[in-house]
């Protein structure tokens, strides 16, 4: 046996396994052949902690799915209990086994078990067999030990989910795509996927042409149409999201890409296919989630036009009554337009992220969402199901008793959307009259509508990347002014901070690409503008340009960690306003502040404070650079907690430096959506908040139940806390205490 080509044989086949049950089927069967034992099981972990003999070869199949050892029980328990290899040669002879006479087991004297571990947590125990009473080697044991590792990763989030009976009720985790519960018959929104379209030769290159140019024009009126049905009575960013989907239809680069490709001898459905891929994969290779949730808007997009190719693009959703919850793998706002707005209740999305156009879209309608759940491979049309956009979760066929609970809270949720839309017009004041600010991220147009609807009283951070994502080469000034006016004049009277481009390192362009052993610490924000100066000298005009008519124009860097840069960016801003100022544009010069993401900043501030009209904490990256984690990686991200007594430390710092030197600070990232987060950060004296847009009603609300002085006590007390899960059973008690539990179920 070679192990390694063992070892990744096994790995690659659990990982493509078409179901739960069939992947422990085959992991169980591939170790059995493998080692040559006579018998190998995978044990799972319960919620109990229990173990539950998931599969097995050599046991009697009768006990698989039934056989079930208390936490702590056996050799198997011990393997669990112990986190290490548990190998002996004879079983009945070790005080800690426990004969189960339903796994008929008599006949084998050898016992090796190796615990299965993920996020810390046992999650299953991997055991072998065999008739012959020997030890395993010390080569089979350190094969089964990196078996085991490597397993762990593959299976699935919740392990307990692979001993469930097909039809019974499943739990399946997933991201938060929209808040809210949403109960429904399923509607798969299954379809031709376009990246499954070979290459081909083209007979015709002439009639492809003509079909490419008449296909756009169709799917540009489709769009149009589709944009209409959902327009009556709803938010602007409805229209705003298809607009998106116009602008790429019109974009040059995909029309010419696909054109060139016709004329080198690809008929039409491979040179759609080819184009699109490129495109989407220059977002899918960014590490920014929000770029990179861009590649989803392509690929729909080349789906919708690949369904006009092939004339397969009809919906039944659109027919017939009942509510329904759209699922797929990449659903796009075209299945969304398919269905009645009266009859969606929820959509669940196998792939994606909280940044998809999807979920903006879902946010904008007010419709259930939950991302990145994986394919549901056991739900079929009509199954009933719960969509649980609050805490990012769906329940399949669910019980009677589940689903009254559900709707309980379907119409607690209904209670406090009413509710909370009466204080759209109102500010966030507290109790005791302290008044804090809530403003809204955005990044695409279509993000700018759904937070003035919500009440957003100005941008806190706006991100400039996707006019450069957009595109083949850098944009030129008048394309960023155009995009740029569009933000400020959407939101004229109140403040806009506008991120200078924050790329690099790990976020390279298509036309300028860049590679880094590390890329997070390497090329990127701020020092890759200052390297490119004539990039950023285009940027500074076009913002400069675009805010000439307003004066809710702020301008914000973004990964500053010292002195020089932030006096080169002053320097460019002064030679931009005089170039500009000689050009025949009376202007004034704009704010400028930094984010505080990178710890070497908070030490500076002080020094920095002459320089800076305004501060903003960059939580998200700060918190990450702070624990060294990557929220976004799933092996460590159990770990990241924006309420780690470090990054709250660290923000009371931020706050008291900006006090004491009189810069207006403001925070944005996850913390300023997270109700027991912003308890403390109220409590520590921060007056303007920055999140999504969905996000702003019930921060609002909160704000406008609590007293400042109360916000104070509660910062102090976490202050002084060692433990982030202390801190934050501190706040939600607090939440609770103040009748504001209905928020925890919400977050």
């Amino acid at each position: 046996m070679n192990p390694l080509l063992e070892l990744t044989r096994i790995v690659q086949a659990a990982a493509q396994a078409s179901s739960d049950a069939d992947q422990v089927e085959l992991i169980v069967e591939s170790i059995h052949r493998a080692v040559g034992v006579d018998v190998c099981s995978l044990y799972i972990s319960q919620p109990d902690h229990s173990m539950l003999l998931a599969a097995s070869r050599g046991l009697d199949p009768r006990s698989v799915g039934h056989t079930l050892l208390p936490e702590g029980t056996g050799l198997v328990g011990l393997a669990a209990r112990s986190r290490h290899p548990v190998n002996v040669a004879e079983a009945s002879a070790h005080p800690d086994f426990r004969y189960v006479a339903e796994t008929h087991e008599d006949a084998f004297h050898s016992f090796c078990g190796v615990p299965l571990v993920r996020g810390g947590q046992v999650i299953g125990v991997l055991v072998v067999q065999s008739r012959e009473a020997r030890l395993m080697s010390e080569e089979e044991l350190a094969f089964l030990v990196t078996l085991s590792t490597q397993l762990a990763l593959v299976l699935p989030m919740d392990p307990a989910a692979i001993s469930r009976a097909r039809g019974t009720s499943q739990r399946v985790r997933g991201v938060k795509g929209a808040p809210g519960v949403g109960i429904g018959k399923a509607w798969i929104c299954d379809r031709d996927d376009l990246y499954k379209v070979p290459d081909k030769a083209c007979a015709d290159p002439e009639a492809d042409l003509r079909q490419w140019h008449a296909l756009l024009e169709q799917v540009t009126q489709e769009v149009e149409q589709e944009r209409r049905s959902l327009e009556p009575g709803l938010s602007d960013a409805v229209t705003a999201v298809f607009s998106a989907y116009q602008m790429l239809l019109g974009d040059s680069q995909l029309r010419d890409g696909v054109a060139m490709r016709i004329r080198a001898g690809q008929w039409l459905p491979g040179a759609l296919r080819q184009t699109v891929q490129h495109f989407a994969d220059v977002f899918l290779a960014m590490d920014d989630p929000y770029l990179r949730a861009r590649h989803e808007d392509i690929h729909h997009l080349g789906n919708k036009l690949y369904a006009a190719w092939t004339g397969n693009d009809a919906r039944p959703v659109s027919s017939g009554k009942g509510p329904v919850v759209l699922v797929g793998s990449k659903l796009s706002v075209s299945d969304i337009a398919a269905c009645h707005p009266d009859r969606l209740q929820g959509i669940v999305s196998f792939e994606g992220s909280t940044l998809s156009h999807t979920a903006v879209l879902a946010n904008a309608l007010g419709v259930p969402a939950v991302m990145g759940t994986g394919g549901l491979k056991q739900l079929n049309n009509g199954d009933t199901v719960i969509v649980d956009g609050n805490v990012g979760q769906v329940l399949l066929r669910p019980a009677a008793s589940v689903k009254r609970e559900f709707r309980r809270l379907q119409q607690a949720e209904q209670a406090l959307k009413g509710e909370l839309a009466e204080l759209v017009n109102e500010s966030a004041t507290t109790t005791d009259g302290q008044r804090i600010r809530l403003f809204a991220n955005t990044g695409l147009l279509a993000d700018i509508s759904p937070g003035l609807a919500n009440g957003a009283e100005g941008v806190g951070l706006y991100r400039t990347e996707m006019p450069f994502m957009l595109s083949d080469t850098f944009p030129s000034e008048e394309e960023q002014e155009h995009i740029y006016r569009q933000v400020l004049g959407a939101y004229a009277g109140k403040p806009v901070y506008m991120r200078t481009l924050d790329i690099g390192g790990d976020k390279p362009l298509p036309y300028f690409p860049i590679e880094e052993e590390n890329p997070a610490l390497g090329w990127r924000g701020i020092r890759f503008c200052l390297d490119n100066s004539a990039l950023l000298m285009t940027q500074l005009r076009a913002m400069l340009r675009a805010g000439r008519d307003s004066d809710n124009l702020h301008i914000l860097l973004p990964m500053v960690s010292n002195t020089g840069e932030i006096d080169a960016l002053r320097s460019l801003l002064d030679d931009a306003l005089a170039q500009l100022g000689d050009e025949g544009y009376p202007l004034k010069r704009p704010p400028v502040g930094i984010m505080v993401e990178v710890p070497a900043a908070i030490s500076l501030l002080p020094t920095w404070a002459p320089r800076l009209d305004f501060v903003s904490i960059g939580s998200n990256d700060l918190s990450q650079y702070l624990l060294a984690l990557d929220r976004n990686n799933p092996r460590v991200a159990a770990a990241y907690d924006h309420l780690h007594p470090a990054v709250l430390r660290e923000v009371a710092r931020v706050t008291a430096i900006a006090d004491e030197v009189g810069l207006p600070l403001s925070l944005c990232g996850e913390m300023a959506s997270d109700p027991a987060a912003v308890l403390v950060l109220a409590g520590l004296g921060i007056r303007t908040l920055s999140m999504s847009a969905a996000r702003i009603p019930r921060i609002k609300w909160l704000l406008r139940t609590i007293s400042q002085a109360d916000a104070a006590a509660l910062a102090q007390r976490a202050l002084h806390m060692e433990h982030a899960a202390d801190i934050r059973e501190l706040l939600q008690q607090a939440l609770r205490e103040r009748g504001l539990e209905r928020l925890l179920n919400s977050t």
